[in-house]
């Protein structure tokens, strides 16, 4: 799936993954390949990004926004992040 990490000033990330681990305002899920269409409010939390680029794991931490997941593309609009 295509996954898109924005933020109010610059996109963080832009890229391949196979799936995502974010902090739902109700608690953590994950969005794998081929997810139902979803939007979803997020909390201050760690965001996790498996089998990008390098096939590595990436972990984020944001500060509030949403996500909306439709057609194997995701896209995280973030109030802030930082990488850990």
């Amino acid at each position: 799936m295509t996954l898109e990490i924005l933020t109010p000033d610059k996109t963080i990330y832009e890229g391949e993954a196979t799936s995502v681990t974010l902090p739902g305002t109700l608690g953590f899920f994950e969005i794998l390949n081929h997810h139902a269409p979803i939007i979803s409010t997020l909390e201050d939390g760690k965001l996790t990004v498996r089998g990008g680029s390098a096939g590595k794991e990436e972990v984020y931490f944001i500060k509030g926004g949403v996500v909306e997941a439709s057609n194997n593309k995701v896209v995280v609009l973030a109030e802030g992040i930082t990488h850990k």
